[in-house]
């Protein structure tokens, strides 16, 4: 309908017989009225009004304080969303299980934190939005658009060090096979520490101000993920790695190893130590992460080394046992 007529409709029709509707459902057909609400403070109004009326049923009142944010951000109300999406958040989290309504505030979350230019939070919001709405339900288009913007946030946001579950939805799909498939694979660049792949790609890359403007950030996230990586492909009795070998693999002078692996364990995204005589470090734990498919498979790798370790020393304790008791 055009104009005003879903406006008229409820007036004249729907307002009769409000009060007998699922407050939720009602707060649903207001959302498509209201959008025919030019004047941002009019709409406002009219949505306070309908929230009083739904204020019985949580879900009903919070979709409608989430529809009032979102006119607000369109406005850029800064401050007033922020107030808006706390509240939310605190009733969010009195609620059992996932609503209906959570996917529509991890959007307007992650709207926010993109307008702010907050990388780190937009990726964990958005993640959210994705793990509560089926990808068939957004429009191919806007599928690409967000994955797009997901990649640049995973390789940008302060703390992100983790890609596994982005790499793992089907939503990077929208990718492929268009001008921008060169991001997937710099995520599984970064994933997997592969700092040559990085180099590889920076034709690419470069071309997206925000990623050329970030360059020695993203060498610098890369070279830590080249750590953990390693770390992660080294059995746990044999994580001792030289200086020389992670400038090798890290591309960087030997002597910035030290401060490299110093940061890491700052982070907490490794533990273990430094010998700064012998110019070695010895680590013993690697945080852990959402695996891609390459990774799952040098772990099962690992599981299997594991199991003939095992039976080796069965067979070592049989022979010795056998000694002991003749």
């Amino acid at each position: 309908m055009k104009g005003d007529a879903l406006i008229r409709m409820y007036e004249n029709f729907i307002s009769d017989f409000e009060h007998r509707i699922n407050p939720l459902a009602l707060v649903e057909i207001i959302i498509y009225v209201v959008r025919q609400i030019s004047d941002p403070k009019q709409a406002i109004d009219f949505l306070e009004k309908i929230k009083e009326k739904a204020k019985s049923n949580d879900e009903a009142k919070l979709l409608c304080m989430i529809t009032i944010a979102l006119i607000k951000l369109k406005n850029r109300d800064i401050d007033s969303v922020k107030v808006i999406l706390e509240e939310c958040r605190t009733l969010l989290d009195s609620f059992d299980g996932v609503t209906t309504v959570h996917s529509r505030f991890y959007e307007l979350s992650s709207n926010y934190h993109k307008l702010q230019g907050n990388h780190a939070e937009y990726y964990k919001e958005a993640l959210r939005f994705l793990g509560c709405t089926a990808v068939s339900t957004i429009p191919s288009g806007e599928q690409a658009e967000r994955a797009f913007n997901l990649g640049l946030a995973a390789v940008l946001g302060e703390g992100v060090y983790n890609f596994g579950e982005l790499l793992a939805h089907p939503i990077l799909e929208s990718l492929k096979n268009t001008d921008k498939e060169w991001l997937v694979h710099l995520l599984y660049a970064f994933n997997s520490g592969n700092i040559t792949k990085f180099d590889e790609l920076k034709r690419q890359w470069s071309t997206q101000p925000d990623l050329a403007q970030s360059e020695i950030k993203m060498r610098q996230k890369i070279s830590l993920l080249c750590l953990m990586e390693m770390t992660f492909k080294r059995p746990a009795t044999n994580r001792q790695l030289t200086f020389q070998e992670i400038a090798t693999e890290a591309r960087i002078p030997e002597n910035e190893v030290e401060l490299l692996v110093m940061k890491a364990l700052s982070l907490g995204l490794v533990k273990g130590s430094l010998d700064e005589m012998d110019r070695k470090v010895h680590l013993t734990w690697v945080q852990p992460r959402v695996l891609d498919l390459d990774q799952i498979s040098t772990m099962q790798k690992r599981l299997e080394q594991w199991c003939e370790d095992v039976v080796q020393m069965e067979r070592l304790l049989e022979v010795k046992a056998q000694d002991i008791l003749t």
